[in-house]
Order: structure tokens, then C-alpha cells, then sequence
């Protein structure tokens, strides 16, 4: 049975190595991708996580068999009629679920995904999906809560996106690489995980360039082969949890077998804040230096800072020396943890999409989490405030991290499930 809630002792240094699981921003689109791929993949560094098992359901509901083994890889064998309707429970349980509208439109030339609606840190609407679609020659019908997808000849066109949205700018990507001609996507995302759906999607036989940057083009192929043994990259995002976990406990952590080259937003807000980045190697290591500084930090798309690291990265900043301000520019709605951190002692100050920071001694209170990011604020204020928290809404946080209790403890945290 899933535990719902842990007790955290707080006041421990942590201290060690350790080293993440793959990126489940990676996985989710990279799996979905896998419905234009003949043949057998295999994906190596797949943590078997809340959203992940997901998205493997969607690909058994689409007659595409799957494995998942021990090793943490996912075997995946593509060699059935795809059905093109992806189920409604499915979509609505995880937003994430839509990416399967792009490499079904490119495989069948005809898809009907649920709307995936809001969800609890904003409605992320798939509008910039569907635009970009129309723009491939796609047609679009909306009938009993489904939106309809149709084109049995996608044609390469310049795609002009008004914001760079990670999820339409994988979805149109995947959506061209089988498309007549070639796809220029304008104003596209620039995340990692974008880089690294088109580098699988390149060893599969596509013809991508420019990801990374903000115009990526893709010239359209006539069919796409199985991937053997891809192995997706670490996630960031969890990488600047545990630095931080190290850091605001004034101890040292260290993560093995990093990238560094796409961790420079996330650690040099780190530095600001008064903590010692260092890297040696394929490693990158936080250690406390004094006192947190006060920082100003700017949710952006990427290269700015991640707005899926701004929770953890006020909890940081409740312990600093002074006032820090937190703006919010992705999410509408994405400080829900702030009245839990208040709850612990915290002081903060909210005014829309801006929260005030100031110096807080924190203390050890009942919590609830109310997403996936937020459940990782409160497990880090857990780890510095006097006497015990109590954490519970445990199924949010493993959604998207794997073992993080685990790799927690064996740092040093006291954790008690």
C-alpha cells in the first residue's frame, strides 16, 4: 500500500553523493514520440514514476506493447495497427497525455484526444497546439468534450508559435518529422528535454535542426525505425532539489553524472543566494558557504529560471538574510504552497504574481501537498524547521520524483514513512 504521509526530524546537515533519475519531461514526450517508430526502443533511465506508468498505459491502450524492466529501461515494441482515439481517463489524469495528438496525426493521419481542461497550477490550454497544427494542413473538430484531428497528407509550413510553449513545440516537432516538405517552428521552446526528444527523434531517422534555439527546422521523412538503447537525460529539476537540500541544511551534496551545460539557470540563482557550485567532471556539488542571501528571481521559459523550480527556490529564501521577490510569469496559480509554508512559520507576502520573502524561522507543522512541486518545498522546509512536519498528499510528489524520501535519507536526512 502507497504511504500518504511522512514525518520529517528536522535540523540534519546533509551531506554526499548521489545520482538523479532520468527527466520525466524527457520520458513523457519521448515515449509518446515512440508511436511513429516501426519496430523496437529501447529507453534506458526511465524512473518508474506516477506520470511515466501513465503515459506507458496510454501506448498499451494505443496497441503498442510495452515493458517495463527492472534496470529502469522500457522496452517497447511498435508492430500493431495503432488505434487513433486516446482514452479519456488517461488524458484528464495527466496533461501531459495530449503529446500523443502530434505523433498520431503523423502515424495514422487521424487522431481524437479528450481536452485535457485545467488542472491545479493553471489551465495551460492547448490552443497553441491545435494553431500550430492548422498550420500542417491539419483539420480540427470539437465534439462531446473530444477535439478531433484529421489530415491524411501533413505538409511542411512555417509555424509561428505566440509563446514558447514546451508541450506545442514537441507536439508540432513530432507532428512535421512525418510531414511533406519542411516545418519551420518560429519563436519554438529551447528546453533540454526539447534537445533531447530531438535527438532521439534524430536517431530514429528525422531530419531536425535548430533545437535548442528558438527556430527549429524539420525536414519531413517517409517513415521512422526503433531506437535501441537511448538513454534519456538526468533531471534538472530534481538535480536542483537535492542541491538545494544540501545547501539549506548547510551541509554539501553532490550529483553524479550530470550535464552541466543546461544547469546554469537553476545554479547560478543557487550561487546568488550565497551557496558554492562546483563542478569536477560529470558532477556538479552545492555546498552552504554562511548565511543564504536574498535573491529576486523571474519565472521565464528557458534558458531563464524554471518556473518548476520556484517552490523550491522560496523555501530557500525563507532562511536568507533578508527579502527576496518571487516573480511568478508561466502559472496563474502557482503559489498555492506559500499558506503551507506560512503554516510552518514562514513570511511571505503574496500580491498576484509576485511573492514578498522575508527572513523566517521555521517550525514543524502538519502540511498538505497541493502539486508536485509544491510537495518538494515542503519536504525541504521539513528538513530545516525545528521539531517534526508532518507531510501528507505524498501521491503528488511521486508523480514526478522517484525515490526522493530514499536518496534524502541516505544523504542524512531523518525521514520516517
Amino acid at each position: 500500500m502507497e504511504r500518504t504521509s511522512i514525518t520529517i526530524e528536522g535540523g540534519n546537515q546533509l551531506t554526499g553523493d548521489i545520482e538523479v533519475s532520468g527527466a520525466k519531461n524527457a520520458v513523457l514526450p519521448i515515449l509518446a514520440s515512440t508511436i511513429m517508430l516501426d519496430g523496437e526502443t529501447t529507453l534506458l533511465n526511465i524512473p518508474p514514476i506516477g506520470d511515466i506508468n501513465s503515459m506507458v498505459r496510454m501506448l498499451n491502450s494505443l496497441n503498442i506493447r510495452t515493458e517495463y524492466r527492472i534496470d529502469e529501461s522500457i522496452h517497447i515494441l511498435n508492430e500493431k495497427k495503432i488505434r487513433h482515439i486516446a482514452p479519456y481517463e488517461l488524458v484528464t489524469a495527466m496533461r501531459a497525455s495530449f503529446f500523443v495528438a502530434g505523433p498520431l496525426l503523423a502515424k495514422t493521419g487521424f487522431a481524437k484526444v479528450p481536452l485535457p481542461g485545467g488542472c491545479s497550477i493553471g489551465l495551460r490550454p492547448v490552443d497553441i497546439h491545435i494553431q500550430g497544427f492548422k498550420k500542417l494542413g491539419v483539420k480540427i473538430n470539437f465534439e462531446h468534450g473530444f477535439v478531433e484531428f484529421s489530415a491524411f497528407d501533413l505538409k511542411g509550413n512555417v509555424v509561428d508559435l505566440p509563446f514558447p510553449s514546451v508541450g506545442a513545440t514537441e507536439n508540432i516537432m513530432m507532428a512535421a518529422c512525418l510531414a511533406k516538405g519542411e516545418t519551420v517552428i518560429n519563436n519554438a521552446a529551447r528546453e533540454p528535454e526539447i534537445v533531447d526528444l530531438a535527438n532521439f527523434l534524430i536517431k530514429a531517422g528525422a531530419i531536425i535542426e535548430g533545437h535548442g534555439t528558438s527556430s527549429i527546422h524539420v525536414q519531413g521523412v517517409q517513415s521512422l525505425q526503433g531506437v535501441k538503447d537511448y538513454y534519456v537525460i538526468p533531471d534538472r529539476i530534481e538535480i536542483g532539489t537535492l542541491l538545494i537540500a544540501g545547501g539549506i541544511t548547510g551541509g554539501s551534496v553532490c550529483i553524479k553524472n550530470v550535464d552541466k551545460s543546461y544547469l546554469a539557470p537553476i545554479t547560478d540563482a543557487l550561487s546568488k543566494a550565497g551557496l558554492v557550485i562546483s563542478y569536477e567532471n560529470n558532477n556538479v556539488r552545492c555546498s552552504a558557504n554562511g548565511g543564504i542571501k536574498p535573491v529576486d528571481i523571474t519565472t521565464e521559459p528557458y534558458p531563464g529560471f524554471p518556473t518548476d523550480m520556484q517552490a523550491q527556490m522560496m523555501t530557500l529564501l525563507t532562511v536568507a538574510s533578508g527579502k527576496s521577490i518571487i516573480k511568478e510569469t508561466i502559472f496563474e496559480n502557482r503559489f498555492m504552497h506559500v499558506h503551507e509554508l506560512v503554516r510552518m512559520g514562514a513570511n511571505i507576502k503574496i500580491d498576484g504574481q509576485i511573492a514578498i520573502v522575508s527572513e523566517s524561522s521555521l517550525s514543524g507543522a502538519e502540511v498538505k501537498i497541493t502539486d508536485l512541486r509544491a510537495g518538494a518545498a515542503l519536504v525541504l522546509a521539513g528538513l530545516i524547521a525545528e521539531g517534526h512536519t508532518i507531510v501528507y498528499g505524498l501521491h503528488h510528489l511521486n508523480r514526478g520524483y522517484y525515490n526522493l524520501m530514499e536518496k534524502l535519507t541516505l544523504l542524512g536526512a531523518k525521514i520516517v514513512t
